[in-house]
């Protein structure tokens, strides 16, 4: 199990994970969320980096820096779309001192890193996008970029437990088709429920399941040859810690945290 820190900046906590030592992260609270991800934020992860954000849309669409210009200026073209930020819910850098960040508030932030490249991806997997599979999209966008599985090391921040995160059967069999194939839905649900460490678990509702999204996440991960050793996933709740984080699920407001990473140099002689 990789261990997770508290920092502190200007009184206020951020997490980081010990599996990301090598690059400037942070999983921050929604102490910080009136912040500007692009500016003041990734000030406290690094003075010299340029902050990217995104509309997020729960899709699994991944975008560079790149292509997030070019879908800005397609956009400005169009008379009807005044759009400030490009639509996707993951982001994949391309060069050095690129800080990344996404928004969530009961939905995981998936912060990727490449220990050989030093590229960076940042991830916002709710249940929609992880049905659609937004994190071996980005991780697929990554090895075309050069990247190897066994280099890349993957933290899953605090997000909805499944314990209390309560979903429709229809919903936990969307995510889980990600995972598993069963034309009827409670063969489906049955199958999930067999899992070492189930995805879903019972819940007293009718028709209704306890869903734990990083879990399905992880499982994705692991089948497509990542090991347990690359992944970490913060051991906080945003639902069952209102001190530190915002759910949606708890609290029915329109407010977030945001978490990034910034990618950087590698040494390639110490690598």
């Amino acid at each position: 199990m990789h261990p997770w820190y508290w920092q502190n900046w200007q009184g206020l906590p951020y997490l980081t994970c010990s599996l990301l030592a090598d690059w400037s992260h942070g999983f921050f609270t929604q102490h910080f969320w009136s912040r500007s991800p692009e500016t003041e934020l990734t000030q406290v992860l690094h003075t010299h980096a340029s902050g990217y954000r995104l509309k997020q849309v729960h899709g699994n669409k991944v975008l560079t820096p790149a292509e997030i210009s070019t879908q800005l200026q397609q956009a400005q073209q169009d008379t009807d779309n005044n759009s400030t930020w490009a639509s996707a819910d993951g982001l994949m850098s391309e060069q050095p001192l690129q800080a990344l960040w996404v928004a969530s508030a009961d939905c995981t932030p998936v912060l990727i890193a490449d220990t050989k490249t030093g590229n960076v991806a940042a991830v916002h997997a709710g249940w929609r996008g992880t049905a659609a599979k937004i994190v071996p999209q980005a991780i697929h966008k990554l090895l075309v970029g050069g990247s190897k599985l066994a280099d890349l090391r993957i933290a899953m921040g605090p997000a909805i437990a499944g314990e209390v995160y309560q979903v429709s059967k229809k919903t936990a069999v969307e995510v889980g088709a990600s995972i598993l194939h069963h034309e009827d839905e409670e063969a489906m649900i049955t199958a999930l429920q067999g899992f070492p460490e189930p995805p879903v678990l019972s819940d007293e509702k009718p028709g209704h399941v306890r869903l734990d999204v990083r879990r399905v996440n992880y499982l994705q991960m692991e089948m497509m040859g990542i090991s347990g050793e690359q992944i970490a996933i913060a051991p906080y709740c945003t639902y069952q810690t209102p001190e530190h984080f915002f759910s949606y699920r708890r609290d029915n407001l329109k407010k977030v945290q945001w978490s990034g990473i910034v990618s950087h140099e590698v040494n390639l002689k110490s690598s």
